[in-house]
């Protein structure tokens, strides 16, 4: 891990999402990018446009600005290489063409996720992140004094697909120096013996030379809910799943595992894009 970035609007949430890429960073010898994110048109900071809204639009970016010299006096940031991007007008398809730009291996945000009516119809930041990111999301909700990974929990079907997303994981793992608990969630709706669950698990890790991991079926009324239940019964450091990044109405008729995940978890969430 060489380059993280962090979208930050400098709220708490974003703090604490930065707090932990500094600890990674630390750790993984890292660069941190962060990324204001400011709905600005760019017009309005064209000054071969002007007009009554230019100093407007450039007060909110020296703010930006202030608020980054502000931010880079944080004892947790001393001695850590970091770089301020401003991309105005931001949407979350930006957020993925500075992942290329910056050639960013992993994005660290907050949340405070969403319910109800607002998450059917506008999600979270970082739902919206996940659903479009090439790379894997760290979504982070709470503050953490330190961040150490101890018991990483890897949901999955164990198909096929999921199997480069699992390498990223072993990848991660290895890092920490984590266990990882691999974890089938049986429902009534996908419901499979046991004994073929484990079959499917040990050969989607055949030829792997990790061995720090556990196998666990679990069932449960949905997969989400087995998820966040087992990982509560293991106090898992972090959760880790495959998205397929649905967007448009197959999203909305299918849903995403991964996006309700984000939403709903109180505990760190990262996701890999099969």
């Amino acid at each position: 891990m060489n380059r993280i970035l962090v979208p930050t609007d400098f709220s708490e949430q974003a703090e604490n999402a930065l707090k932990v890429a500094a600890m990674l960073a630390r750790k993984f010898n890292a660069e941190i990018y962060l990324l204001h994110m400011m709905e600005i048109p760019m017009q309005q900071i064209d000054p071969i446009n002007a007009h009554s809204d230019v100093p407007e639009a450039l007060f909110f970016m020296r703010l930006a600005h202030k608020k980054f010299e502000d931010l880079m006096e944080s004892d947790y940031l001393q001695d850590i290489t970091v770089y301020e991007t401003v991309k105005a007008d931001i949407t979350f398809n930006e957020i993925k063409e500075a992942c290329n730009e910056y050639d960013i291996d992993m994005i660290v945000m907050g949340s405070h996720g969403t319910s109800g009516l607002m998450e059917m119809f506008v999600g979270s930041n970082a739902e919206k992140v996940v659903r479009t990111s090439d790379v894997p999301v760290l979504v982070i909700k709470n503050e953490h004094k330190s961040f150490n990974i101890n018991h990483f929990v890897f949901a999955s079907d164990f198909k096929n697909d999921n199997r480069e997303t699992y390498k990223q994981a072993v990848k991660l793992a290895e890092g920490f120096g984590a266990k990882i608990h691999l974890l089938m969630v049986n429902t009534a709706n996908k419901f499979i013996t046991s004994y073929e669950a484990q079959s499917r698990i040990n050969d989607f890790i055949s030829g792997q030379s990790f061995d720090n991991y556990t196998i666990n079926i679990h069932n449960d009324v949905t997969i989400e809910q087995g998820i966040l239940n087992f990982s509560k019964d293991i106090d898992a450091d972090l959760i880790g799943i495959s998205t397929h990044g649905r967007q448009g109405i197959a999203h909305f008729l299918n849903g995403s595992i991964s996006e309700d995940l984000v939403n709903h978890a109180k505990r760190p969430v990262i996701t890999f894009k099969i």
